[in-house]
């Protein structure tokens, strides 16, 4: 029996994208006329998903601590639906990972989130404790960049991201697995490759990485209004 995962979304509010600045804020026109400031999760440089002028779709949230109360959540571009919602693919790597569908049916014990690891103290996404004792350390990657066919991450260049593929590599033992997994927010993608023209140095650590044993993963979002849903796998290029 095959297992439906999934994150919903909240009654989104749809808008017009103004313009995306300071990283963190992108400003937006909804149907009313009123411009409303958002909050977004995405610290790329949301190449080819960031164009003025193209619908939004935004969440809304009644909490008297936060400045911004509405969230940026996907962008609809002429090849469909975009999610740019960075933590949304964390939570359906969690329960994935929490449903055995990257452990190989196996299902954990504990799922832990936002762990620190290493000398250095990294923080990685995600641990999980196996019923045998073993580990499997998961850090969660989101492309919304696919051209001609292929997803693509980093859409900047990424110093952390690299550090995290190190830290990665360093834990992979006889006792512990260790997976880069990488969630495509945006459809058209037939397969993933590291972005080499944008940030070389990831898509080499990448590689060196893998033969050091850390595992690559892509899987597909499938995106809609009402909810975002873990989708088939996709191949890696290297």
């Amino acid at each position: 029996m095959s297992v439906t995962i999934f994150e919903s979304f909240p009654p989104l509010t749809s808008g017009l994208l103004i313009k995306r600045y300071k990283r963190f804020l992108a400003d937006a026109m909804l149907a009313n006329g009123s411009v409303i400031t958002a909050h977004t999760s995405n610290t790329g440089a949301m190449l080819d998903c960031s164009e003025p002028g193209r619908p939004v779709y935004l969440s809304y949230h009644d909490d008297p601590k936060r400045r911004y109360p509405y969230s940026w959540e996907m962008i609809e571009m002429p090849d469909g639906l975009v999610g740019v919602n960075t933590i949304l693919p964390n939570r359906l790597a969690a329960k994935a990972l929490e449903a055995g569908l990257i452990t190989q049916g196996i299902k954990p014990i504990e799922v832990q989130r936002e762990v620190r690891v290493g000398i250095e103290r990294s923080r990685l996404d995600l641990r999980a404790k196996m019923p045998d004792g073993a580990e499997v350390f998961v850090e969660v990657k989101s492309s919304t960049l696919v051209r001609e066919g292929l997803a693509l991450f980093p859409d900047a260049v990424s110093l952390r991201g690299a550090k995290h593929l190190r830290e990665l590599s360093n834990l992979v033992g006889p006792h512990s697995r260790a997976v880069i997994l990488v969630l495509v927010q945006r459809s058209g993608a037939k397969a993933f490759a590291p972005a080499d023209f944008i940030d070389p140095g990831w898509g080499q650590t990448l590689r060196e990485a893998i033969k050091s044993g850390v595992e690559l993963l892509v899987h597909q979002v499938d995106l809609s209004l009402t909810r975002a849903a873990w989708g088939h796998p996709l191949e890696a290029r290297l």
